[in-house]
């Protein structure tokens, strides 16, 4: 054990605080004998510790260990996983019992796999979850740092291929040295693969309709080969090449036309013969198109359009006619269009996720939409609680607007074990979806089944839906697929219900086990005007049973493959059975609140004869109404976009007048042109660059425009998941930020001005590309560089794959084990002030305390005696010792037993033979007692302490008689 100080230069302290206390202690201190001892030694001592503890004394030990770390780099260019668990497991065969290992894994974050520890590695595993898109080694080297104590030889053992796109392993190196930890290289070996990389794909920023530009295509080779680059616009291909690459660095340039507008999305990919490697054949950009706007117009109905086309051509409006199953299922395809045309489209083909992605193309890059009327639109298409009725003016509850049929409804859900997962899940919200459509009058029941049906709710009325929807959320997903007992048990309870329509929806995605009588349980249906309607989920589902039962009980059925249209569905199919939904009475529209649009309208409007109720949304702006009233027309701003309501059709079955009017396709045109963003010549330039996983943006803002205090970049992914960047203004007009993504992708991405009191779009959405996984990018060959000078900094080494017993050979340098005794010091000095201060303030008789501490030391309890054996007289001595003291304080005087008076003659007392006391005045003589009792007065007499204790009570009674007077 050895002692060694932090501070050492503090204990020179010592030289004037020990002249300090020898003048103390020949000085006149106050105190004297043994308490100025005592008081000097304890403060020389406490100023001794607190020297000792200011200088940092420590006691160390040699400790003659190793600690290892493994840092595994699992990121995608590491291919060969097995030989490295192999080396691993061979090097720490050949450590000492008492050397501890650990293992860590890194790619774009670090986990620890092993903890520190001295027991014997049996095998090696990877099982932490990381994304391997990236390669960050500096997070491995700190927190392979972090575990080890440094109480023995610490080192890092680093087993990569130096491709690291995240950080930089150098810094890390130089805060492991200062540590005094060491970092071993073992370099995994790149194999040489024949590889053809797209590694970047330039086009302009900005480009006009007709306009004729140049791709810029960057290839990098491995080798000499010949193949063919293809270019594609939004998904389009409009060019393909031959090319011939050699090993480097190869550009093309390829001429393209700007057909169309909007933002759009490019693609360049190569096809190499021999390329061993496809996930780095790809590279994207995005650049915008300004020309006439162009609105993509989705119909529920082939050729139902031709209405809506014909006004748009009329106004040089550009379009696009689509089915529902054909929308963009990626967010920036939506940037090609100004504005989106719903033309009675059923939400049950439309999926949840494209609903998504049109709600976030309005409200946050300004995209414009329009819902046009019909049998199968607004909520007659099932559009309830979803995205497109949250960014739409109206809603779909008539709760309370007008008297509807009452309804029963029973919900016959499947529960059986394949519909775990999304599907029970989808299914629970489409019966709750439906419950909140009910009024309080209706009656709903829920029968869930497997094998046999379970009543999740009893047919009843629809007034506590709290407890309804809390009932259906316990269904769970179990057993096997029988559907008759589920359905038949259906019709008897709601054969029971008294409502005026009365329905079921059956929803199964499998095969029934049994073979129920069906055809009478749906002659039993007709009789009793029960209607059912039938949801096949899935190609499992018994499709031809299930639209026989929908047929033949005069309902619809749906086959559905994508499971998240079955809210819709059931909503749909709620609503449907209540028919006040479609108004079908003519009637000439009201006008309300038409702000700018009032000129369209103000030499009289045309009859319609149809359209579907809505309620209009507390800041929706009516324009059109009818007689109800139920809103017509209606229109508001949703976030950055704008979208328009129009509750009839545009087919002319409902509004034969106005599509034959005069004035239709300027009132059409001006109500979807309304819905364009609102952006005119966009004065920012946005400017993105890609490092790793972190995105540079930089925005200059040009020309006069007023430059805003406050800007930010709201940038959206694949995931929908929307990320605010702050942008800060380092001189006028010119914002920075930055943004850290954690897997690659092509990214939507607006300006938002903040500055205001509410956020407004500042400049229309744009495109960024973070491309391929780094990890994919052929090398430029310097990472071996960079891993041997992080060897050398770190004073490690570079080891060989085949000689894993060279890790644990060198023996281990010796390390200090240190022990700091500060804390033990300080509670040590705080201990001796104290006694400091009992020493000087606290004067106690010590020297008594003393004497009867060692009295009652000496004292010992009397062994128990003998039966027969005589008392000790240590009882009679402590009684007698109590006696004294009681006669002590009545007496006033000394303890002492006072001394019996002489006798008179004969025996008397002098009290007794009538002498008079000294002092005392004389008294009347008493009479003598009769000679018979004089034996008597003897054997009463008391004892002489007796006796002196009355008289010393008399004294204090005549005392207290005469301060009375």
């Amino acid at each position: 054990m050895g002692i060694q100080f932090s501070h050492p230069w503090l204990l020179w302290l010592l030289i004037p605080l020990t002249v300090l206390m020898v003048y103390a202690y020949k000085s006149d201190f106050r105190l004297s004998g043994s308490r100025k001892k005592w008081a000097i030694g304890i403060r020389s001592t406490i100023l001794l510790l607190l020297v000792l503890m200011l200088s940092g004394i420590q006691t160390y030990n040699l400790v003659y260990q190793k600690e290892v770390v493994y840092l595994v780099d699992r990121s995608y260019s590491m291919a060969d996983q097995d030989q490295l668990m192999e080396w691993i497991q061979e090097s720490a065969n050949h450590k000492d019992k008492e050397d501890q290992t650990s293992i860590v894994s890194t790619g774009l974050d670090s986990a620890v796999e092993r903890q520190l520890s001295p027991a014997e590695i049996h095998e090696v595993q990877f099982d932490a979850s990381l994304k391997r898109e990236f390669s960050n080694l500096e997070a491995g080297l700190q927190l392979g740092g972090s575990l080890l104590s440094q109480i023995g030889d610490s080192r890092i053992v680093m087993v990569s291929d130096g491709e690291e796109n995240v950080g930089s392993m150098l810094s890390a190196g130089r805060l492991l040295k200062d540590q005094g930890i060491a970092v071993d290289i073992l370099e995994a070996p790149q194999p040489a693969i024949r590889d053809v990389s797209v590694e970047e794909l330039v086009v302009p920023d900005k480009l006009y309709q007709a306009e004729a530009f140049y791709f810029e295509v960057l290839l990098r080779s491995t080798y000499e080969a010949t193949g063919e680059l293809r270019l594609y616009e939004d998904n389009r291909e409009i060019s393909r090449q031959k090319v011939e690459v050699s090993p480097g660095d190869n550009r093309y340039g390829l001429k393209g036309l700007a057909k169309t507008t909007g933002l759009h999305r490019y693609r360049a990919e190569i096809f190499m013969e021999g390329d061993d490697q496809s996930a780095n054949n790809t590279g994207y950009a995005f650049t915008r198109v300004d020309g006439p706007p162009k609105v993509l117009i989705v119909e529920g109905k082939q050729e139902t359009s031709n209405n809506i086309t014909s006004a748009l051509s009329s106004g040089l409006i550009q379009y696009e006619v689509i089915d529902p199953e054909l929308l963009p299922t990626e967010l920036a395809k939506y940037g090609a269009y100004d504005s989106i045309v719903f033309n009675n489209v059923s939400g049950d083909r439309v999926s949840g996720r494209q609903m998504d992605l049109i709600e976030q193309a309005v409200r946050s890059y300004g995209i414009g939409f329009m819902m046009a009327g019909g049998e199968d639109s607004f909520g007659m298409g099932g559009y309830f609680k979803t995205p497109i009725e949250k960014l739409l003016p109206v809603s779909m509850d008539l709760e309370g607007k007008r008297e509807i049929p009452s309804l029963g409804l029973i919900l016959v859900i499947d529960r059986s074990g394949s519909m775990s997962g999304a599907k029970i899940e989808l299914a629970k919200e489409a019966a709750m979806r439906t419950v909140e459509l009910l009024r309080p009058k209706d009656t709903v029941g829920v029968v869930a089944f497997d094998d046999q049906p379970w009543w999740v709710v009893e047919p009843q009325k629809a007034s506590d839906k709290e407890a309804i929807l809390s009932q259906i959320q316990s269904i769970q997903s179990d057993g096997g697929t029988d559907i008759y007992p589920a359905l038949s048990s259906a019709v008897q309870k709601l054969v029971e219900v008294k409502a005026q329509r009365k329905h079921i929806i059956l929803m199964t995605d499998g095969q029934s086990a049994g073979n129920g009588a069906y055809q009478g349980l749906v002659e039993q249906m007709k009789k009793d005007k029960i209607t059912l309607s039938s949801v096949a989920v899935g190609q499992d589902a018994d499709t031809v049973l299930l639209q026989s039962l929908a047929e033949s009980s005069k309902g619809r059925y749906y086959f559905v493959q994508d499971e998240t249209t079955i809210p819709a569905i059931f909503s749909r199919e709620a609503v449907m059975m209540a028919q006040s939904y479609i108004v079908d009475k003519p009637f000439i529209p009201a006008l309300q609140d038409t702000g700018e649009w009032n000129a369209l309208f103000e030499n009289g409007v045309p009859t319609i004869y149809g359209y579907i109720a809505t309620t209009p949304k507390a800041t929706a702006q009516t324009a059109l109404v009818s007689p109800e009233p139920d809103p017509l027309l209606s229109r508001w701003q949703y976030g950055s976009g704008r979208t328009v309501a129009w509750t009839s059709d545009l087919t002319g079955k409902w509004s034969k007048e106005w599509v034959s009017w005069a004035g239709f396709s300027d009132v059409l045109t001006q109500m979807i042109k309304w819905t364009f963003p609102q952006f005119t010549a966009s004065p920012y330039e946005i400017k993105s660059e890609v490092e790793g996983n972190q995105v540079h943006l930089e925005v200059v803002v040009n020309g006069d425009e007023v430059v805003p205090d406050s800007l930010q970049a709201v940038v959206t992914g694949e995931d929908l998941k929307e990320r605010k960047v702050m942008l800060f203004q380092e001189s006028p007009g010119h914002y920075t930020g930055d943004m850290t993504v954690d897997k690659p992708g092509a990214f939507m991405l607006s300006l938002v001005d903040d500055s205001g009191k509410s956020e407004k779009v500042a400049a229309p959405g744009s495109g960024l590309v973070v491309p391929y996984s780094p990890e994919y990018r052929i090398s430029m060959g310097d990472s071996q560089q960079e891993l041997s000078r992080l060897a050398e900094l770190t004073g490690g080494r570079v080891l060989a794959w085949d000689h894993p017993e060279e890790l644990f050979a060198p023996k281990a340098r010796a390390t200090k084990s240190l022990q700091d005794w500060s804390y033990m010091l300080l509670i040590a000095v705080l201990l001796l002030w104290v006694a400091d201060i009992a020493v000087r303030r606290l004067a106690l008789p010590w020297r008594a305390m003393a004497e009867r501490l060692a009295a009652a030391l000496r004292r010992r309890p009397a062994r128990a005696s003998e039966p027969g054996e005589a008392t000790p007289a240590a009882g009679l001595t402590r009684l007698a010792a109590r006696k004294e003291r009681a006669a002590a304080f009545y007496g006033g005087g000394s303890a002492a037993p006072p001394t019996a008076p002489p006798r008179a003659a004969g025996g008397a007392s002098p009290a007794a033979a009538g002498a008079k006391p000294p002092g005392e005045a004389p008294q009347a003589r008493q009479p003598q007692a009769r000679p018979g009792r004089a034996q008597e007065a003897a054997a009463t007499a008391e004892p002489p302490q007796e006796q002196e204790r009355s008289t010393s009570m008399d004294r204090l009674l005549a005392a207290k008689k005469r301060n009375s007077r």
